[in-house]
């Protein structure tokens, strides 16, 4: 009978030991990063948002001589000077306009009218401009262009799931989830999909969150403005609320007591 016992128990400790091995390798982000870069690694620079359609753009042309910028002055143009009447094709937020890029991905631009902007990189955008504006107007023309509308979308298992805007150029995938309130412990690190659109279409990209190279290196590490990030839920919420759950749940829950009630006889007849 003692005998018969101290098998259960032992079995009983194995089986919670090897379960908590697996959900500790499940569970652990970035697993052998710290040894594969031991060494500093080059930060590729590659974070460079693309322009899209129905994006907002606060472009700022400045030069040291105020006064030429007056022809290209109106009230879409952050930092440009005096106001004009010129208007059309912007957005209006928070008494601010901003360039509106259309759906056949252009901005009108004072004295050019329209201009491709969508596929474009922010710093390609602001050089084409640049360009434009020193070969007959101003010498040395700077202008600079931001993206309003960086927004990206985090569902499923995390703590706070919703539509995020963000002020800054650049955000990763690791930030976005932080600022998420990370993964619940019920989802799955190693297929964390991100939905993107691409040149008019639908790409997606999956990362594991365990696997550093798949998370430093994916083209999804770098997020883009209207990116949608879905984490998924393991097995046991999905089927949560069944029969078979119920029944999984209570198990290792009286598996759990009995080891524990099992450790402290064993610690008392000692």
């Amino acid at each position: 009978m003692k005998k018969g016992f101290y098998r259960f128990l032992g079995l009983a400790l194995v089986v919670l030991s090897l379960n908590s091995c697996v959900s500790n390798k499940e569970m652990t982000y970035l697993q052998g990063a710290d040894q594969q870069y031991a060494s500093p690694q080059t930060i590729l620079k590659n974070y460079g948002l693309i322009i899209q359609p129905d994006d907002e753009l606060a472009i700022s042309l400045n030069t040291t001589n105020k006064e030429l910028t007056d022809q290209f002055n109106n009230n879409t143009l952050i930092g440009g000077g005096a106001t004009g009447n010129y208007t059309s094709n912007t957005n209006t937020t928070s008494g601010v306009s901003y360039f509106y890029v259309q759906k056949d991905g252009t901005i009108t631009f004072p004295v050019f009218g329209k201009i491709k902007a969508a596929g474009l990189t922010v710093e390609q955008l602001s050089k084409e401009l640049e360009n434009r504006i020193r070969e007959g107007y101003i010498k040395d023309a700077i202008v600079t262009t931001r993206i309003m509308s960086f927004k990206v979308t985090i569902l499923g298992d995390v703590k706070n799931p919703g539509t995020q805007s963000y002020t800054g150029q650049r955000l990763t995938l690791l930030e976005a989830l932080g600022r998420a309130g990370d993964l619940n412990s019920s989802a799955i690190r190693k297929e964390i999909l991100v939905v993107r659109e691409e040149d008019g279409k639908r790409v997606t990209y999956t990362v594991d969150l365990t696997n550093p190279e798949s998370v430093f290196d994916s083209p999804a590490y770098y997020l883009q403005q209207n990116d949608l990030v879905y984490v998924e839920s393991n097995k046991s919420v999905k089927v949560k609320g069944s029969t078979s759950y119920t029944y999984l749940t209570v198990s290792g829950t009286l598996v759990g007591m009995v080891a524990s009630i099992a450790s402290l006889i064993i610690a008392l007849t000692r």
